[in-house]
């Protein structure tokens, strides 16, 4: 019996791994998939839909922590994935606060892509010399403030490693793919009640159990929060963008691509351009690509009522020493003890 259950938990972690790697390659794997699918046409279209995400960042110059201009695929790089909520309510206070942060390296002479999910809670400092702003507050913030720029920037300010490049996605991209795909197919894993898009409360309701969701469901499925935690609205983010993915990639979805690559276009910003995108996929697709995922530790931290994560300076700085071995660069924290998984894997996530 313990075997069946080491099998069955080594499975899962697989799984989710598996599941991550859609999450950050789906806009990437979307304009291989979209181009080759109807020729000519299509892969035009899906040209114009990078060209029209494409947003650069530090105008256009590689980051400070860099010697060097970096290529992907050529060189190791990394990326940031930036989830956030533009949901009409919040569209109107400007740019929205992140929802989901996800830091991955690629380590493109080993195929290996490692990653961690960085709390959106997680109390860290915030410089930002354009609005005055100079504090420590919830790291989500820093998009609200600067959007994808600030975002990248605070994050190298914890980890010390170089941000190249990010890709920011929103909730309306779940709305729109999913129609465009007339539905998901999902096992929801509990049933609850939350508002819709319009942040109408108690319009969607839900049971467990598998079945099929259209875009507002599915979207009530990846919001919800206050049922049980973060780690578990983690788990059901990443369920419902591995549907998608499953979906996407069936035959009969073949003819359904011009309407996904419009709904992709006009719900992702990224500063990778469309070649740099093309060779990262090309890249996934033709090597067997090993995920790992690093853990960070950290516990609550609230504050004058406010909840806030603290990350443990410690594992933070193995966490990031790591990703600097797998960029090929010097480890910004030396003296910081080697990351270990079996050692991590026990600590508590809010994200």
């Amino acid at each position: 019996m313990y075997n069946d259950r080491s099998g069955l938990h080594r499975a899962n972690k697989y799984k989710r791994r598996r599941t991550i790697l859609y999450w950050i390659l789906i806009p990437v794997m979307a304009c291989i998939l979209l181009g080759v699918g109807y020729g000519t046409y299509l892969f035009s279209k899906t040209k114009l839909m990078a060209d029209r995400s494409y947003d650069s960042v530090r105008n256009g110059e590689a980051s400070t922590l860099r010697t060097k201009d970096i290529t992907p695929i050529k060189d190791n790089f990394s990326v940031l994935i930036i989830g956030v909520d533009t949901s009409e309510k919040r569209a109107s206070d400007g740019n929205p606060r992140s929802d989901s942060l996800i830091l991955a390296t690629f380590n493109v002479k080993d195929s290996r892509v490692e990653m961690t999910s960085i709390p959106r809670d997680s109390y860290v400092h915030i410089n930002y010399p354009k609005k005055n702003i100079n504090k420590y507050t919830k790291i989500n913030a820093a998009h609200a403030y600067g959007g994808p720029e600030l975002t990248m920037k605070t994050v190298e300010e914890q980890f010390k490693i170089p941000i190249d490049y990010y890709v920011r996605f929103d909730f309306d991209a779940f709305l729109k793919i999913i129609k465009a795909l007339n539905g998901i197919n999902v096992d929801v894993p509990v049933s609850f009640t939350e508002q819709n898009s319009k942040d109408e409360a108690g319009a969607i309701t839900l049971k467990k159990g598998y079945q099929r969701l259209n875009g507002e469901q599915a979207l009530a499925l990846a919001r919800t929060r206050h049922i049980d935690s973060d780690i578990e609205r983690g788990k059901r983010q990443q369920l419902i963008i591995k549907s998608i993915a499953e979906e996407a990639t069936k035959i009969t979805s073949i003819n359904k691509y011009s309407s996904i690559i419009d709904a992709v276009g006009e719900n992702m910003a990224t500063n990778l351009n469309f070649n740099q995108m093309l060779s990262i996929a090309k890249y996934a697709m033709t090597n067997k690509v090993k995920i790992k995922s690093l853990n960070l530790k950290g516990s609550d931290a609230p504050q004058n009522g406010i909840y806030y994560y603290q990350l443990n300076e410690n594992s933070m700085q193995s966490v990031a020493n790591e990703f600097a071995s797998e960029l090929d660069i010097k480890k910004p924290f030396p003296g910081a003890v080697p990351y270990s998984e079996e050692e991590q894997s026990n600590t508590k996530s809010t994200n």
